[in-house]
């Protein structure tokens, strides 16, 4: 799908990958609606890039919230035709689930799995719904879902179990959305991103950073939110990817810890 003059909604666009993706689209002609609760990195990147983008301060996990950025895109810019899914809680860090303190706390669990898996399957199903009905393109599309998982769903270190199981989940669902919406003529895709130099990531301490990038066979740097965005677009304008994991990590495979 072409993506000069259609509309991308990107959840966490404020920051991050998903600020790599929106400029990346926006440069090449596409409309944009980002979804963050930051509001004041957001009206500066709106600020920036001008009359192509819009702001609708969100929670994933809220049905009213993400309508609401659905619904202002179809207003300002005609239709849905892209979105890419990056956002997620900050909030809980890694735990093992049993320590000598005991038990992973379930709600640290719950907070987890709802804002990386629930929000994201819940920004996926009102994307998709008014994605059908726009009018399909030659290869009888009519839009593209890119969701985010991570290395960690498949090499998951201590402590990670709630931020895998989230992230296992979003690429599990990947082939099984791809083929519920085939029929619409929708497109759904998943990312698998290694170790990207993101906000979060420049606040690690190098060491942590040196460890990580020594689990890469090549190149054996961090990669940048273009990178990741560059795959985006390679996916929604190749329209035979579909219901696909696809690794963009330098080979990383993680060891326990």
């Amino acid at each position: 799908m072409q993506i000069a003059g259609n509309t991308l909604i990107a959840t966490g666009g404020a920051s991050g990958l998903a600020e790599g993706t929106v400029r990346r689209f926006v440069k090449h002609g596409a409309n944009a609606v980002i979804l963050d609760l930051n509001e004041e990195r957001a009206e500066r990147i709106v600020a920036e890039l001008g009359p192509q983008v819009r702001f609708c301060k969100a929670n994933i996990e809220s049905e009213a919230d993400v309508q609401r950025a659905v619904d202002m895109a179809v207003d300002a810019f005609g239709a849905v035709h892209f979105l890419v899914n990056c956002a997620g809680t900050t909030g809980v860090g890694a735990r093992r689930t049993v320590n000598r303190q005991g038990p992973h706390p379930l709600e640290d669990f719950q907070i987890t799995v709802n804002s990386y898996l629930v929000g994201t399957f819940n920004c996926i199903r009102l994307a998709a719904w008014a994605m059908g009905n726009n009018k399909p393109n030659e290869h009888g599309e009519r839009g593209v879902i890119i969701n985010t998982s991570s290395v960690s769903a498949f090499e998951g270190q201590i402590g990670q179990a709630a931020y895998a199981a989230a992230k296992a989940g979003v690429s599990g669902m990947t082939l099984v959305i791809a083929r519920d919406l085939a029929v619409m003529g929708i497109r759904c895709n998943t990312v698998i991103p290694g170790f990207f130099m993101t906000p979060r990531a420049e606040l690690a301490p190098q060491a942590l950073v040196d460890q990580l990038v020594g689990h890469m066979v090549f190149p054996r740097r961090p990669a940048v939110a273009d990178e990741f965005a560059h795959m985006a677009q390679a996916i929604a304008e190749n329209p035979i990817i579909n219901g696909e994991n696809v690794r963009l990590d330098s080979g990383m495979r993680m060891g326990p810890k």
